[in-house]
C-alpha cells in the first residue's frame, strides 16, 4: 500500500513537473516575440475589394503583432451593403468608427426573441380573400430571404419569421463577440459603415494555431489575412498550400464551410433539394464577403422611437399574448450585454475643459468583457494635449487613431526610444506590456481607439494627480534624480490633472520641439 501511494505521488510529481516545463517553455517563447528594438505605426497590409465594400488586415506576422497577440482588421461596408455571416476562431473586440447599421449575432442554443406577430382577424379575413395569388406572392418573397423550402412544401410551410435579436450599432459603440460566434452586418445608413476589429489570438478560447482564422457560412471569401508564405510551423506552410492547390484546382480563391460537404449528403442533414444545397455552397455564386442587397432587408426589428411603439402597441392591444419564461441560462448568457457605447461626451470618464475627455470600458461595466478577457479605452484629445506617460500593468496596449493625429513615444526596458513617430488617422500602433508611452496631440487633435489584452487593464501615470512619481516620498526624488527639495515638489505637484493633461507649451514650442528632434 505505502509503495503504490509513493509510485502515485512520484508520478504526480512527475506530470507536474512536465506541465510545469510546457507553460514554461510557452510563457519564454512569449517573452522572446515581445524583445522588440522597433515599433512603427502602420497601414493595412492587405486589401479586398468586394461589390459592397473591403475588408483591410494588418500583417500579424510582424513583431509587435507576435508581441501581443493580435491580429486587427478594418471593414467597410457600403450603403445597402451586407457582410455575410461568420465567425472566427478568437474572440473579438470591434468598435465602430463611422456610420450606422445593424449587427446580427446568433448565440447558440438561444432562443428566437424576435419574431412576426399572428395576424388579426380582419387581416386574415383579407388574406382569405386574396386566394392564390396572395399564396404566390409569399412564396416568392420566403424563397428570396431563404425561408421556403422545397417547392412543394410551400403552401403548406407558412411559418412566421423568427430569429435572434438584431442590434443597431453606430459611432463609438463597443461590441464583444466571443469565439465561434456567428456575427453579420448590414448597413442601412447614409454614409459607410466601419469597423475596426481586433481579434486576440493568444486568447485561451482559441484553441488552435496562432493564426487569425474566419469562417464564412455564405459567400465565397477571399483569403482576409494573406496568409500565404506567412504562417508559423512548416507543418502548417505545408497543409496551407496542399490547401491552396486544391483550392486552385476548384478555381476558387475559398469557399463558405458548406462547400466542403457532398451535396447530397447535405440535403439530406437539412431536408432541403439538391438545389437548395448548391445554393448554400455557393457553387454558382461568386460574390465574396460583402454583397449588395438588391432593394432592402426587410427583418424583424423593435420601433427605435416611443411614438412608434406606442403606434405599435396600440394595433396589437387585442390578442396579443404574453412572453414564456426565460430559464436561468438565458437570463445569464442569452440575454448578456455585448455592446456599450463610449463615444459620447456624456459617458466620458476623465474630463478636463482644457485637454479633453476619455472613456474606458472594461469587465465591471460590461461582464461578458470579464468572459473575453479584454478591454477598451476611447480618448478625445484637444489641440496639443497629451495623454499623460504612463505604462500597462498587466496587458499588452492596441491604439488605433479614428480622427487627427499625434506625436507618440513609446520606451523599453533600456530606456531606448523604440517608437518616436506622428500617427496619423488610419494608422495603428502596439505598445507592449509595462513598455511606457506618451501621446500629445498636433494641432488637428486627436481621437484614438485603444484596445487592451486584459479585461481589467490597469495603468501607472507618470506625470499627475495619481501618478508614481506623486505617491513617492520628497527625499526619495531628491536622493533618486539629484535634485533639491524644491524640485522635488514641483515635480509632485505641478500637474493637478490625471489623465487627460493640458500642454504647457504653445504651438510655438511645439515646433520647435519637432525641429529639435
Amino acid at each position: 500500500m505505502a509503495r503504490s501511494l509513493a509510485l502515485s505521488l512520484c508520478l504526480l510529481v512527475l506530470f507536474h513537473g512536465c506541465l510545469a516545463y510546457r507553460q514554461s517553455s510557452y510563457s519564454q517563447s512569449g517573452q522572446n516575440e515581445c524583445q522588440i528594438n522597433q515599433l512603427q505605426a502602420r497601414e493595412p497590409d492587405n486589401r479586398i475589394e468586394t461589390e459592397a465594400g473591403r475588408i483591410e488586415s494588418w500583417d500579424y506576422n510582424q513583431d509587435d503583432f507576435q508581441c501581443a497577440g493580435v491580429a486587427v482588421q478594418r471593414i467597410i461596408v457600403e450603403r445597402n451593403g451586407l457582410h455575410l455571416p461568420s465567425y472566427t476562431n478568437t474572440p473579438r473586440l470591434v468598435y465602430v468608427v463611422q456610420g450606422r447599421g445593424h449587427l446580427g449575432m446568433v448565440m447558440p442554443g438561444c432562443p428566437e426573441t424576435f419574431e412576426e406577430s399572428e395576424q388579426s382577424d380582419e387581416e386574415q379575413q383579407g388574406s382569405q380573400q386574396q386566394g392564390q395569388q396572395g399564396r404566390q406572392q409569399q412564396g416568392r418573397r420566403q424563397g428570396q430571404y431563404g425561408r421556403g423550402g422545397q417547392q412543394g412544401q410551400q403552401e403548406s410551410f407558412e411559418q412566421l419569421d423568427r430569429h435572434q435579436r438584431v442590434r443597431r450599432v453606430k459611432e463609438g459603440d463597443v461590441i464583444a463577440i466571443p469565439a465561434g460566434v456567428t456575427t453579420w452586418s448590414y448597413n442601412d445608413g447614409d454614409q459607410s459603415l466601419i469597423f475596426v476589429s481586433l481579434l486576440d489570438i493568444s486568447n485561451n478560447q482559441n484553441q488552435l494555431d496562432q493564426n487569425p482564422r474566419r469562417f464564412y457560412l455564405a459567400g465565397n471569401p477571399q483569403d482576409e489575412f494573406n496568409q500565404q508564405g506567412q504562417s508559423r510551423g512548416q507543418s502548417r506552410q505545408q497543409q496551407g498550400q496542399q490547401g491552396r492547390s486544391r483550392r486552385q484546382q476548384q478555381g476558387n480563391n475559398n469557399n463558405n464551410i458548406f462547400a466542403g460537404f457532398d451535396t447530397r449528403l447535405l440535403a439530406d442533414a437539412l431536408n432541403i433539394d439538391q438545389q437548395t444545397a448548391q445554393q448554400l455552397q455557393g457553387q454558382n455564386d461568386n460574390r465574396p464577403q460583402i454583397v449588395r442587397v438588391q432593394g432592402r432587408l426587410d427583418f424583424i426589428q423593435p420601433p427605435e422611437s416611443m411614438r412608434e411603439e406606442r403606434q405599435l402597441q396600440g394595433q396589437q392591444m387585442q390578442g396579443q399574448q404574453g412572453q414564456q419564461g426565460q430559464n436561468g441560462f438565458e437570463e445569464v448568457f442569452c440575454h448578456m450585454k455585448i455592446k456599450q457605447n463610449i463615444g459620447k461626451p456624456s459617458l466620458a470618464d476623465v474630463f478636463s475643459p482644457q485637454a479633453g475627455r476619455i472613456s474606458t470600458l472594461n469587465g465591471l461595466s460590461m461582464p461578458i468583457l470579464r468572459h473575453l478577457r479584454l478591454s477598451a479605452e476611447r480618448g478625445f484629445l484637444y489641440n496639443n494635449a497629451i495623454h499623460s506617460p504612463h505604462w500597462n500593468l498587466n496587458a499588452h496596449e492596441i491604439v488605433y487613431a479614428i480622427r487627427g493625429s499625434a506625436r507618440v513615444q513609446v520606451v523599453n526596458d533600456n530606456g531606448e526610444t523604440i517608437l518616436d513617430d506622428q500617427v496619423r488617422q488610419g494608422q495603428l500602433f502596439i505598445v507592449p506590456q509595462n513598455h511606457a508611452v506618451l501621446q500629445k496631440a498636433m494641432s488637428n487633435g486627436y481621437e484614438y481607439i485603444a484596445f487592451k489584452t486584459d479585461d481589467n487593464a490597469m495603468m501607472n501615470t507618470m506625470a499627475g494627480r495619481t501618478s508614481v512619481l506623486r505617491a513617492l516620498p520628497d527625499v526619495v526624488l531628491t536622493n533618486a534624480y539629484q535634485m533639491d527639495r524644491e524640485q522635488a515638489r514641483n515635480l509632485k505637484y505641478n500637474r493637478q490633472e490625471t489623465l487627460a493633461l493640458s500642454s504647457s507649451r504653445s504651438f510655438q514650442s511645439q515646433r520647435s520641439w519637432w525641429a529639435i528632434a
